[in-house]
């Protein structure tokens, strides 16, 4: 991969040697260091103003990259899979053997089979495996599972009135539901938690972290062969797309990490927000914004995902002006694409109910289960907030700390400050009058189908709404 000569263009000075962003050779920056560390965003704004919205970089061990920093750039790289494919082994810096096994990124660019790394008919397969097991699940029962693990959570910490809601609730909250998702036991929680962080950062031990996730879900896939259930595991297995055992582990894999780490960082960066934006909660207190409307806005400017290293050159071709070489890897700029002044001109506009952030990548591999992280984020937000109405922050907002790495920023910590509350049992959940509804208007039916003239009313506790649907189906049936 060769970049642009850069005393073609009129640039600010190469930075010595000793700074972080000196990559050598043409002072290439790197996205690893301390300046990326600490100040991501800044830096995607400064690559922007110097090389416009496609930016070279160095990867992990000084391996060049091009970061996609453009909105409309990150779409057409997305949705043109002949020029920009996902499938990593066209990476020219894996075929020349400068991505070992051991390398910090192996775990996720090291080619796998699993949607994410194919295109075409094969990508259709798998993908289309993963979306129709997503969909066989009852919206109902996971707003279930949410509101009872929130609720367990909250106990754990409730009658201290102090607790850190990073480590106490953000983190744990989304791998106790995707546990019960994949048809785990629930104490399988806490080290997934910590092996699925791990790996994401790229430390010295991701390998190591990534080696332990693939023994637990090659265990649980033997497990449900014999004992299947009403599970994502159970239902990959049985899919009609005829998936190996192989495929299914690491599909569950992907779905676990990616579920985890960006449901759980949107969690955090919500509360934070919440917390620390004066004007933020006051639209939520006043009805201005709702809580979708709340974790769409963080979407937006805080994304779960700042970056995704998932595209590789196949062919030599152009974008914004840089001569792309076949083989060379690109970094979707999730993060930056959503700052890009050509879609937001004023970045402190609300941006209520727009969906059309990259937050969850786009195109045929954006995230199938991004409803399901959008749920979990806001029903447990909610209902930590309804059980502890006064949280406050307990430090200044310039002492929280984020942990940074290639692909994710999150927050080390968020310490809070409340009135001491007493354990409960779960709240009732608003979801089970509709389900004991919907058991009547089943039993109803049948009874509508032996005798149409002796039809039961509708349950007394089903939903308004429910009952005149009822009674309209019932006269329909009648012929009245």
């Amino acid at each position: 991969m060769t970049f642009p000569d850069e005393h073609t263009r009129a640039q600010p000075p190469l930075a010595p040697p000793q700074c972080p962003a000196h990559g050598g050779g043409a002072g290439i920056t790197r996205l690893y260091g301390p300046e990326a560390d600490t100040d991501p965003m800044g830096l995607y704004e400064r690559l922007r103003e110097r090389h416009g919205p496609v930016a070279p970089v160095l990867l992990d061990g000084d391996i060049p990259a091009w970061l996609v920093l453009g909105y409309r750039e990150n779409l057409e790289v997305v949705r043109t899979p002949t020029r920009f494919s996902r499938d990593s082994r066209h990476w020219s810096a894996l075929r020349e053997g400068k991505l070992t096994a051991e390398h910090p990124l192996a775990p996720v660019s090291a080619w796998q089979p699993i949607c994410v790394f194919a295109d075409g008919q094969v990508h259709e397969r798998w993908r289309g495996a993963v979306n129709d097991s997503l969909d066989r699940f009852d919206r109902r029962g996971i707003r279930r599972h949410i509101i009872r693990f929130s609720h367990e959570l909250v106990d754990a910490f409730c009658t201290e009135g102090a607790g850190d809601l990073v480590h106490h609730f953000a983190e744990p909250l989304p791998m106790l539901v995707m546990t019960q998702l994949l048809g785990m036991p629930d104490d399988y929680g806490p080290r997934l938690v910590e092996a699925a962080r791990d790996m994401v950062k790229g430390t010295e031990t991701a390998v190591a972290s990534n080696a332990f996730l693939q023994e637990t879900l090659s265990k649980l896939v033997a497990r449900k062969h014999s004992s299947p259930g009403l599970d994502l595991t159970s239902w990959l297995l049985e899919h009609p797309s005829g998936l190996t055992d192989e495929e299914v582990e690491h599909h569950l894999r992907l779905v676990l990490i990616t579920a985890f780490e960006s449901t759980a960082n949107l969690i955090a960066n919500t509360l934070k927000m919440v917390l620390t934006d004066p004007r933020f909660r006051a639209h939520l207190a006043g009805g201005h914004m709702t809580w979708p409307d709340a974790v769409e806005q963080v979407l937006w400017d805080e994304p779960p995902f700042t970056t995704i290293l998932g595209r590789w050159a196949a062919q030599d071709t152009e974008l914004a002006g840089q001569q792309i070489k076949a083989g060379d890897a690109l970094v979707i700029g999730l993060a930056a694409a959503n700052t890009d002044s050509v879609i937001r001109p004023d970045p402190m506009a609300p941006v209520h109910g727009n969906r059309s952030h990259l937050a969850f990548s786009g195109g045929t591999h954006e995230c199938p289960g991004q409803d399901i992280g959008r749920a979990i984020a806001d029903t447990g937000i909610e209902t930590l907030l309804t059980r502890l109405p006064d949280l406050l922050i307990s430090c200044e907002e310039s002492e929280l700390t984020w942990t940074s790495s290639l692909m994710v920023r999150h927050l080390d910590a968020l310490p809070v400050r409340f009135t001491r509350q007493a354990q409960q049992p779960p709240a009732p959940d608003p979801g089970d009058a509709w389900e004991a509804s919907f058991e009547a208007e089943d039993a109803a039916a049948e009874a509508l189908r032996q005798s149409p003239a002796a039809a039961p009313e509708p349950p007394a506790s089903a939903p308004l709404l429910l009952k005149s649907w009822w009674r309209a189906l019932v006269q329909w049936w009648r012929g009245l």
